[in-house]
């Protein structure tokens, strides 16, 4: 019931402030329009006032005699001065004089870089509105100088006589548009065509209000009036009720339209100020409708307070008495793990001391029985009537006790071979040799991929062989089941600082092991009698030795079915200087 009544004296709080938001804004808003209507009308009488400001001067100079004297044929030097001396005075760029025609001749930029002596302007609107007998008014960008102005133009003529040419003087509103932009104020003035002339802000210049019709672009094509220029529209919205948006932000617009030649005067205010006001009128109705509902909660929220605390406090003393108790269930299961982890090395350390052990002893007893074996089979060979059979029995057990003895001869090593710089292809073609019976007999064929120029690694030549004979045979034997299509690829190449030797098959791939458990000493796949399983282990020891690494995975789903081992090993480069190889 207390959380409906809070929620209820919310909700309408909510709706006090909006109401009050609303007819707030509304009524600043009325305030800044009506300051900006004060604005707008002194920013027209401006704009008047310069339209108007030399409209008198044409009409003078209509009727100096030095002005008829040129049109008669006189010379225009003294001319041209004159109307230099004018245009200096009045602050103008330019006045010059046109015969009925249209042609300039005499100008006050007579010396300029861009006189206008010799130009013909009988296209300018201005020029035809003077012939026809009214005072000419036009606003354009020059076509000889290139800059805008608003050009005023009348008739030269004598009394009863015909029209014998056109004085016009042209006049910048630059000042006008500095002083906008100086205000910080946003000021467009459009012509009846609604192309901006003027404006605060210089990207605004020459868009267009509305889209221009096709008989307001010829005109204007036809008066070379706004030459190089798109007249893209402007981006601006009205929105009605005295609001505008444009350039992306909500502004009041206010018109005026009774400026002379049709013009129209748009001024843009800012109405943070009105939005601010109303907000911060909503804020203070709001703050003292929310006093009163924090008054009211005050009591009430001290009774809860104090149930609250008791009870944070009981939560927070459980969940302090949970966190110590997950903390020691943790550290348990981490000793408890450390110690299977711990128990398993021992138990493989042991293991490998006996196998130690075992394979030099092994070694030693069955060195002069092979040696024996080598020499009767020998004399068998030589005399083969006298020991019929015997040569064929004597070879599968030498190499049966020979395998045994490789396998289990790593371990009674002194680990003091002396290290050497050697090529991975030489070492690999041996290998390649040494397995080439299991090849045969196997109908392995063998793709070759290796570096042409030599990758040379630091280390026992005979141990890395030992390596590659290793994995050589493992992959001759996984693809026993493969006759007529078993492929064996081997790759040799360096990359950066690491030389690496790759061994593929194409035989039943590791399946659900992997190279962690392969190289586990006593694990093999073969079946019973074909392998002790120490081959594997043995190499990746010899690996690490070296300071390199060994990996093995099924061949990719897309390619053909089989494992890859590779092996990679520092360059001879990189491994000079390094503590594994410096000690040998």
């Amino acid at each position: 019931m207390a959380r409906l009544s809070l929620i209820l004296s919310l909700v309408a709080t909510l709706c006090v402030g909006f109401v009050v938001q609303r007819v707030a804004l509304d009524l600043f808003l009325a305030e800044e329009l009506e300051k900006s209507e004060g604005q707008l009308s002194l920013y027209r009488s401006t704009v008047v006032a310069e339209l108007e400001r030399h409209s008198h001067l044409t009409h003078v100079l209509a009727q100096d005699s030095f002005v008829m004297a040129a049109l008669a044929g006189a010379d225009t030097g003294a001319l041209n001065a004159r109307l230099a001396d004018f245009a200096a005075r009045a602050g103008l760029d330019a006045i010059y004089l046109m015969d009925a025609s249209g042609i300039t001749i005499a100008a006050s930029n007579h010396d300029k870089p861009h006189s206008f002596i010799g130009q013909s302007y009988a296209f300018r609107p201005y020029f035809q509105e003077a012939l026809a007998g009214v005072q000419g008014r036009f606003y354009a960008i020059g076509t000889t100088t290139g800059e805008p102005g608003y050009f005023i133009a009348d008739a030269v003529r004598e009394k009863g006589a015909e029209t014998q040419g056109v004085i016009a003087l042209k006049k910048s509103f630059g000042d006008l548009e500095t002083s906008w932009a100086n205000a910080g104020e946003q000021v467009i003035l459009a012509n009846r065509d609604g192309v901006v002339l003027l404006a605060s802000e210089p990207t605004w210049r020459y868009r267009v209000l509305s889209p221009l019709s096709a008989a307001q672009k010829q005109d204007i094509i036809a008066a070379r009036q706004f030459l190089g220029q798109p007249l893209e529209p402007l981006a601006w919205t009205p929105t009605g009720d005295g609001q505008a948006e444009i350039a992306g932000a909500p502004r009041l617009h206010l018109v005026a339209q009774d400026l002379p030649d049709g013009w129209e005067l748009h001024y843009f205010a800012n109405n943070e100020r009105a939005v601010a006001r109303a907000w911060l009128a909503t804020a203070v109705v709001v703050l003292l409708a929310g006093s009163a509902l924090v008054l009211f909660q005050v009591q009430r929220a001290r009774r809860i307070g104090r149930a609250l605390r008791r009870a944070e406090r009981e939560e927070a003393q459980l969940r302090q008495t949970n966190a110590q108790l997950a903390v020691e269930i943790a550290e348990r299961k981490t000793a408890q793990a450390q110690l299977q982890a711990t128990q398993k090395e021992l138990s493989q350390a042991s293991r490998l001391a006996a196998l130690g052990q075992l394979s030099a002893s092994v070694t030693h007893e069955l060195g002069q029985p092979i040696a024996a074996m080598r020499n009767h089979l020998a004399a068998a060979e030589l005399n083969p009537k006298g020991a019929a059979g015997l040569g064929a029995d004597l070879n599968g057990l030498v190499a049966r006790m020979e395998g045994i003895t490789r396998q289990l001869k790593f371990f009674a090593t002194s680990g003091n071979e002396r290290f050497e710089v050697f090529a991975l292809q030489s070492a690999m073609d041996s290998a390649l040799g040494l397995v080439a019976p299991n090849l045969e007999a196997g109908g392995v064929t063998v793709m070759r991929d290796m570096a042409k120029a030599p990758v040379t690694v630091r280390g026992n030549r005979l141990r890395m062989e030992q390596v590659m004979t290793n994995i050589l045979r493992n992959a001759c034997d996984a693809m026993e089941d493969e006759p007529g299509s078993a492929v064996l690829t081997v790759r040799v190449w360096a990359e950066k600082d690491c030389a690496a030797f790759e061994v593929a098959d194409t035989g039943h791939g590791l399946g659900d092991d992997n190279l962690q458990n392969l190289q586990e000493p006593f694990v093999t796949t073969r079946e019973s009698g074909r392998g002790m399983g120490l081959g594997l282990a043995i190499s990746a020891t010899i690996v690490k030795d070296h300071g390199g690494h060994m990996t093995a995975q099924d061949r990719a789903a897309d390619s053909a079915q089989g494992a890859v081992f590779r092996v990679t090993l520092p360059l001879a480069e990189a491994a000079t200087g390094r503590g594994a190889f410096a000690a040998q």
